[in-house]
């Protein structure tokens, strides 16, 4: 989709919609939207001395205009509290503005920003919520939807500066762009998208966007001694595979920190030997959505170079209950040299991040980020709407949360006592993969991570419920979400 600032006014903007918003308890047509109502015979007024343009959180209302020029439509998004108004709000109004329209076979869009409004920051959230709002997780359907594809959509402002407004467009296109692409992937069926293949989707990225990239094959797994990973992949006929992607400033400073971006991509999981009910399992293909995102991420990294160097590391596997699958109570060795009881080959995830986790400390990251969909834990205790947050550096932890407010994503820090570690304590092994049966499942979890963590600051994000979307939202198609690309990448691009 192409999009562009256009700097007209608003009663002369050729386009079949004009989008703006308006606030709870407003009811009032002032100053550029003034001229604009009055172009189309003071409706907008009419309808909001009525009472009936309420402001309400997303509620739509719609204007068919019918003049000899400017905007055919003019649709008024509520925005809700205006002391609550911040560009997560904006992204979100921009994204289900799209799909109200798109639903509506409506292909192009000029979205104006109230007075003031139109900054860097504006531009690049509704620019995020326009591209994020025209995806759709349809990609096999051999018949799309009618109006499927949006062509192309402006940004206008009362009194912007157009180098502001461009780039805060390209910034938010750069990043949507990436979400989706960890969209995309996500998205694919696991026959469409082995370890392989992934892989090899990784190989191509990276070398489009100018990122140092190497393919671990289950050889060189297996020469780097990673266990706990091998111990998963040997389920399935499918090699496993580990990604790694190198972001180098142009100036990179002796001894600056090495950020570390880990995401688990499990292309499939049964759930292996412990397997999973057959109910719902065509989901699990969504098992590698931290992989996908940190790919993500990282091809929007290689665009807006950051001044910190950033070392990517996914591992990929199936975990399937082949004849040659680990079982419950076999011991594998991880790369640090801890043994490890696998109580649950269910618990799949966090043995294939600890040998991650240790190759990425190997090649010099000094600050770790781990993406995982982890744990039916997190879903409890935080449902779909935040992810949840574990530490072992509380200043780490202050710069993520502070980068999520700044994305719009919403991240819950979540405790990691040393209790929990008492946890996962094996009486053959080292530590076991599972807790004790006293609950603290997503904590226990995290708990086992930390053990190949470290000293070194890390934060771990359990993405279970926030990875997928159950049902579609006003703002955002069913399926994948893209979560935390947009973390990932305001992190890296403020990381000293």
């Amino acid at each position: 989709m192409h999009i562009k600032y256009d700097s007209q006014s608003l009663a002369k903007i050729e386009t079949p919609a004009l989008v703006t918003y308006a606030f709870e308890h407003e009811n009032r047509i002032e100053g550029a939207l003034a001229e604009l109502d009055a172009a189309i015979g003071g409706r907008l007024k009419t309808i909001a001395d009525a009472g009936e343009l309420t402001g309400k959180t997303l509620e739509m209302t719609m204007l068919h205009v019918h003049g000899a020029s400017g905007p055919a439509r003019v649709l008024v998004v509520g925005a809700g509290k205006a002391d609550k108004f911040d560009t997560a709000i904006l992204r979100r109004i921009a994204a289900a503005a799209l799909r109200h329209l798109k639903a509506r076979s409506v292909k192009s869009l000029v979205f104006a920003l109230r007075e003031g409004q139109l900054t860097a920051a504006a531009a690049q959230a509704v620019t995020e919520g326009l591209l994020l709002g025209a995806y759709d997780s349809d990609s096999y359907k051999s018949e799309k939807k009618a109006g499927a594809a949006f062509e192309s959509a402006a940004l206008a402002g009362f009194g912007a500066a157009q180098a502001e407004a461009e780039k805060g467009i390209a910034r938010g296109r750069v990043i949507a762009e990436a979400q989706n692409f960890a969209r995309e992937l996500v998205n694919e069926p696991s026959n469409k998208l082995t370890p392989r293949i992934l892989a090899d989707r990784a190989l191509a990225m990276a070398r489009e966007a100018g990122l140092d990239v190497e393919i671990l094959d289950e050889k060189r797994i297996a020469e780097l001694k990673m266990g706990a990973l091998l111990g998963v992949a040997q389920g399935s006929d499918e090699p496993p595979r580990v990604m790694v992607l190198t972001y180098t400033p142009a100036n990179p400073r002796p001894g600056a920190p090495v950020l570390g971006l880990i995401g688990k991509a499990v292309t499939f999981d049964t759930g292996g030997i412990s397997i999973k009910p057959a109910e719902g399992m065509e989901k699990m293909k969504y098992d590698m959505g931290g992989g996908g995102a940190m790919l993500g991420a990282m091809r929007a990294i290689a665009a807006l170079k950051p001044a910190v160097k950033v070392i990517c590391v996914v591992p990929s596997v199936e975990n399937m209950p082949g004849h040659r699958a680990q079982k419950p109570g076999d011991v594998v060795i991880a790369m640090s040299g801890k043994t490890i009881e696998v109580i649950n080959t269910d618990a799949e995830g966090r043995l294939i991040l600890a040998d991650a986790i240790t190759y990425a400390k190997q090649l010099g990251c000094t600050h770790l980020v781990d993406a995982a969909t982890l744990t039916g834990a997190i879903v409890v205790a935080l449902a779909n709407v935040n992810v949840g947050a574990f530490t072992n550096n509380q200043p780490l932890m202050d710069r993520l949360l502070a980068s999520a407010k700044n994305a719009g994503e919403k991240i819950w820090p979540m405790p990691l006592d040393d209790e929990y570690s008492d946890f996962i304590k094996s009486n053959i092994a080292d530590i076991q993969n599972i807790g004790s049966g006293k609950g603290g499942g997503a904590v226990t979890a995290a708990a086992f991570i930390r053990e190949f963590v470290g000293d070194t600051p890390w934060v771990h994000l359990d993405i279970a419920g926030t990875a997928w979307l159950d049902e579609g939202k006003p703002w955002s198609a069913k399926g994948p979400t893209g979560v935390p690309v947009r973390t990932m990448v305001d992190l890296a691009m403020n990381f000293q």
